[in-house]
């Protein structure tokens, strides 16, 4: 009976691993947003991607991977924490940004000396800090030195990074760590940055940045990622699409399973200057900043949701994607609707699965929108068919019982920190006295409701679902 359960484990994990990937990133700046929009580690659904990126470190004058704000390392610790509740999630550490308005990679790709200082200092840190994999968010390389050497250095990069990691799994015998990056999406910036064919043989999958194709810079008004061109675009505008930009990455010898489309929670903003209303009116400059994210030109998704009252969502037919006018304030943003068209699309072309920015722009704990807690996610999650693993027994389970765990339904209701069953508990999972079709899971005060499969309830004993 051991050899069968070891084998049906093996494998649900085999499916699970060939199935889409849903990469979520999450901001370590979002705890500083006031009220409902401050967003922790300990808002982070353990169940709902696949793999959480935590952005953003940077790499310091040693040329070492360095943590930016003053509680990364705590923040790192109540991430990681969570794959006590879900042991197949993954999490990585994003790496990127700039400073002093330069990109950290810049000097430490110069000299192989200090790439390989670099290589050192990241599997150090990711092991120490239970982190599964690195994310290169060098999205722009060639913008601040010589482009033609800027990509055919971070090239080396990739290939250095991606041979250290075999080797360090090999001589500690452990799991070996991710690969990924975060690239652009614009077809000149692809052109100059990155050697595709040289990168994509050794990174383990590929987020193109498949939005801010419009935004309050421009005159007219543009939505922030459509999925095909519309008849207002002209020159290079057509090419300002997630189509286009995806074609180009395969064109380039991207395989086409290691690139994750990007799906924004947030929307572009923009001032009408003019009493029109639609795709390609005149602008000038950004709607106010939202209360939360308070960032010019940008909004949540639930700062969204705030703005939808007493107006009517738009379609543009062309791209796929929603709009809204009100007052003098326009924005184009992704709905369920939009989800679900890309979402088709992503699978007709093959592509990955999707990749997320970010968790802290959904509506995570369900307060302003009226759809529930991650309105978005659960929803692109759903489309995206990503089997839960099981639940882990940590007791033998007891006589009479089933030795197959029921499934677990996706549905998941999150409680704030403060009053609620999990204040005050350990990480876990417990029975539900109310209700035996359901139980808690603890993640770091955060109170989660899963349901049991169809005709089973939650067994104390072995902390799993059992038919009765």
């Amino acid at each position: 009976m051991a050899r069968l359960l070891v084998a049906l484990g093996v494998l649900l994990m085999l499916h699970i691993a060939s199935a889409s990937k849903l990469v979520c990133h999450m901001t370590n700046w979002a705890q500083y947003r006031p009220g409902g929009g401050k967003f922790t580690p300990a808002n982070v659904d353990p169940f709902l991607c696949t793999h959480v990126i935590y952005s953003l470190a940077t790499i310091n004058s040693f040329n070492q991977l360095s943590p930016i704000e003053w509680n990364d390392e705590q923040q790192y610790g109540s991430l990681n924490s969570l794959k006590n509740v879900n042991p197949a999630l993954k999490t990585l550490l994003s790496v990127g940004g700039t400073v002093n308005g330069m990109s950290p990679f810049i000097s430490m790709v110069a000299k192989p000396e200090s790439r390989a200082a670099f290589i050192r200092s990241a599997i150090s840190y990711l092991r120490t800090h239970n982190f599964d994999g690195l994310n290169l968010a060098w999205e722009y390389p060639g913008h601040n030195g010589s482009p033609q050497t800027d990509r055919e250095r971070f090239s080396l990069l990739v290939q250095e990074l991606s041979k250290a990691f075999e080797d360090d799994a090999k001589e500690n015998r452990m799991t070996q760590l991710l690969l990924s990056a975060s690239v652009a999406a614009f077809r000149p910036t692809i052109d100059k940055a990155y050697e595709v064919n040289k990168i994509a043989l050794h990174l383990d999958f590929i987020n193109v940045m498949t939005y801010d194709f419009h935004g309050s810079w421009e005159a007219a008004t543009g939505h922030n990622s459509p999925l095909f061109p519309s008849p207002v675009d002209s020159g290079s505008h057509i090419h300002h699409n997630i189509n286009s930009s995806l074609s180009h990455w395969l064109s380039l010898g991207a395989p086409a399973e290691k690139l994750l489309l990007g799906f924004p929670t947030y929307g572009r903003t923009f001032r009408l200057s003019t009493g029109a209303t639609g795709l390609g009116a005149p602008a000038n400059g950004p709607a106010d900043a939202g209360p939360y994210t308070r960032t010019d030109g940008f909004w949540s998704y639930y700062e969204i949701c705030s703005f939808l009252k007493g107006t009517t969502i738009q379609w543009i037919e062309d791209q796929k994607v929603p709009y809204a006018a009100k007052n003098n304030e326009w924005v184009g943003f992704d709905n369920r609707e939009s989800y679900e068209i890309k979402v088709r699309y992503m699978q007709e072309q093959k592509f990955g699965g999707a990749f997320v920015w970010a968790l802290d722009l959904d509506d995570f704990a369900g307060r302003f929108c009226g759809e529930g807690s991650h309105p978005l996610l659960a929803h692109l999650r759903s489309l995206l068919n990503i089997e839960l693993p099981p639940l882990p027994p940590t007791t033998t389970p007891r006589p009479g019982a089933s030795t197959t765990t029921p499934p677990t339904t996706t549905t998941t209701t999150t409680h704030a920190p403060g009053p609620g069953f999990c204040n005050g508990k350990p990480d876990g999972l417990y029975a539900n006295p109310d209700d035996k079709t359901s139980f808690y899971m603890c993640a770091g005060g955060i109170t989660h409701v899963r349901y049991c499969g169809t005709g089973s309830v939650f067994d104390e004993s072995c902390k799993c679902c059992v038919w009765p």
